[in-house]
């Protein structure tokens, strides 16, 4: 017999998918292990041992390339997982208190005056369960046989407003901006700071009113859309359009006290009120993000207001929103 002789390279890389489709193949020709690596350019021992490792063990088939292929990629991502509480100690003492019904959380905060000198956190402790040891699962309060991705709720946000109308029932004369009196509200918002700035703009003369408030809740936003509409005529008040913050919960008081109708945009569709989106742009030149509101005055924020009132516009024929308004009031 003719005697193989072995041609593999010296250097190892990992069996592609195309080689072990040729594995399966040979093998299904009743090819021996080494004249499948001397055909493939591979060491026997390599044929050997992906023949073992993935091989399939149902109806007397020797190996399936897509199966074989599946074992190998998670075996590869197995490699790679970091091994969590190395130190016996610790998971001793988190596989004790874990069955005494501790949650990670105080486990974690427990061990420092338990074990002087140890430490770990508790999303290690969750890491070390969920990925080394399942069989403790029962022991968590929640005992889910899969671990819920962190920062990502299921479901879709439940908005709690009472008694909202959308925006698709608003009247098609509202949305032609045909008529004065509807307005559209919103707040500008900063990292640097609590306070916020209220934002109302009237639909069709565009003109603007701002307010600081202290705090973005419904109180808040609901004192201040008051006090900013509650000077104009009953003529200039007939609609407010306000988006799903939290913020805007107040909305049934606020048509009370001004004697409005409101509407809510579609959720994520912040086009539906484009004009004060156009205005809080026009109000970031004035006061860019990152800015701490709470270090602007009153002051500030009207003469930033003002100015923008007697900015001429284009769709207005180039007159300013408060000429506008002077000339219909």
């Amino acid at each position: 017999m003719k005697k193989i002789r072995n041609t593999a390279k010296t250097v190892y890389k990992h069996l592609q998918p195309f080689e072990r489709d040729e594995i399966a193949h040979l093998l299904s020709q009743n090819y021996t292990q080494k004249e499948i690596a001397e055909r493939l350019k591979r060491s026997p021992s390599t044929i050997s041992r992906e023949i073992h490792r993935n091989g399939a063990q149902i109806r007397k088939t020797r190996f399936r390339a897509n199966r074989a292929q599946l074992k190998a990629d998670e075996r590869k991502r197995k490699s790679h997982q970091k091994i969590r509480l190395k130190n016996k100690k610790i998971r001793d003492y988190v596989i004790l208190k874990l069955s005494k019904n501790y949650t990670p959380e105080q486990i974690a905060g427990r061990i420092r005056i338990d074990m002087k000198g140890y430490s770990t956190n508790y999303e290690s402790i969750y890491l070390f369960i969920y990925n080394e040891r399942p069989d403790l699962i029962k022991h968590l309060v929640r005992g889910k046989r899969k671990r819920q991705k962190r920062s990502i709720k299921s479901g879709k946000r439940m908005v709690k407003i009472p008694n909202r109308v959308m925006i698709d029932k608003r009247p098609e004369y509202i949305n032609n901006r045909k008529t004065y009196g509807h307005w559209e509200a919103d707040t500008v918002v900063s990292r640097q700071s609590k306070s916020s700035l209220v934002v109302i703009r009237e639909r069709k003369m565009n003109l603007m009113c701002i307010c600081k408030i202290p705090r973005k809740n419904k109180k808040y936003m609901k004192k201040a859309v008051i006090k900013m509409l509650r000077h104009f005529p009953k003529k200039f008040l007939k609609s407010i359009t306000f988006d799903n913050g939290l913020e805007n919960a107040n909305h049934e008081a606020i048509a009370k006290a001004l004697g409005v109708k409101t509407y809510f945009c579609n959720a994520y569709h912040s086009w539906e009120k484009g004009g004060v989106e156009n205005g809080i742009g026009l109000i970031r030149r004035f006061f860019p993000k990152k800015t701490d509101f709470a270090l602007i005055s009153h002051q500030t924020i009207k003469t930033v207001e003002k100015k923008l009132n007697n900015r001429p516009r284009k769709n207005l024929g180039f007159l300013t929103p408060l000429e506008v308004y002077n000339n219909c009031a």
